[in-house]
């Protein structure tokens, strides 16, 4: 547990140097890669020794260096991990570097090592957002098996803060008569179009840009949180949730939120250590499920069912509580 940084800043600094990709395009030796690199031949050599110790490639200075299925991963293109791989070694590792100060007075490390809060840095760094969308469509494990926990057929699909696209690419690649919304800041819109364009075409979804915390899209059948709550305080997460009823089309309109959720009787690995990293990184963090129903229910939502989704995931779909009326 000690050296597990140092491991993963070595994979960061394959991933930063491209070798995945010089190794695929035939560039196989330590001489070959230092000079399409332009980094110090025997820092390759030392560097390469250890991935492939770590199992993150093959072979060794006389027969050639291969790619395995792990650096395979992390090659250009669109479902890769080199984006996620970029961000945690870079940016997230920078906010972990202040873990002391988070931990001991609940406040954003990524804050304190770049003077401002994560997602205003990301509507001001394009890069930085390109990567986090990258990130966040990579980190998709779970969404192939979100249209079989919910019916999405001829449903008006929202997406609230849907990020890079990935997971209304899925429910409509899934579900031909669905139509979809995405929604996010206006900074998060062209990469998410690029996706979806790609993916299942823009004559099915519309992009709108705004603010959750002000409005979201009127007239969904089906509204969804996925993953974007954590950095806020309950207040701004109840607002969230109005909005979110207040905009269904009718009383038979469903949220589902998908997240993990801490146990503080029986925690596990996942969920507390990605509750850390929100702390790092937004200073937020996750929250029991305990504490997210009351949070519906003060904004008139209560849970119908759950359903569990791979990587420690949870469905909560909630409907609108009887006798509420609907306002516009």
């Amino acid at each position: 547990m000690i050296t597990g940084g140092w491991r993963a800043q070595a994979l960061y600094t394959a991933v930063k140097l491209g070798l995945p990709d010089h190794i695929k395009a035939g560039r196989t030796t330590r001489g070959e890669l230092a000079k399409s690199t332009g980094a110090d031949e025997d820092g390759i050599h030392r560097l390469m020794r250890l991935l492939v110790a770590m199992g993150v490639f093959e072979g060794n200075e006389s027969t050639g260096y291969r790619n395995t299925d792990v650096s395979a991963a992390l090659l250009d293109g669109p479902q890769s991990l080199r984006g996620m791989c970029l961000l945690y070694g870079e940016e997230f590792y920078s906010a972990w570097g202040h873990a002391h100060n988070a931990i001991s007075t609940v406040s954003s490390g990524f804050e304190a090592a770049y003077g401002r809060p994560f997602y205003e840095y990301l509507g001001e760094d394009a890069a930085t957002a390109r990567r986090f969308q990258h990130t966040l469509n990579a980190a998709s494990m779970f969404f192939h098996q979100v249209p079989e926990i919910f019916d999405f057929s001829g449903k008006m699909v929202v997406d609230v803060g849907g990020g890079g696209g990935q997971l209304l690419a899925t429910i409509l690649g899934a579900t031909p008569d669905a139509r979809g919304t995405l929604f996010d800041r206006e900074h998060m819109l062209p990469q998410a179009g690029e996706h979806l364009a790609a993916a299942v075409g823009l004559d099915r979804v519309e992009l709108v840009g705004g603010d959750m915390f002000t409005g979201v899209p009127q007239g969904g059948d089906v509204y969804i949180l996925c993953r974007v709550l954590a950095g806020w305080d309950d207040d701004a997460v109840v607002k969230v949730f109005e909005n979110c009823r207040r905009a269904m089309v009718d009383s038979s309109s469903r949220l589902l939120l998908l997240d993990r959720f801490v146990d503080d009787e029986a925690p596990t690995v996942l969920p507390a250590l990605w509750d850390l990293h929100l702390l790092m990184t937004t200073g937020g963090g996750h929250r029991t499920v305990d504490r997210i129903t009351a949070l519906l229910n003060r904004a008139g939502l209560e849970i119908e069912r759950r359903a569990e989704l791979p990587m420690e995931t949870v469905a909560l779909i909630a409907a609108p509580r009887p006798g509420l009326r609907q306002e516009s």
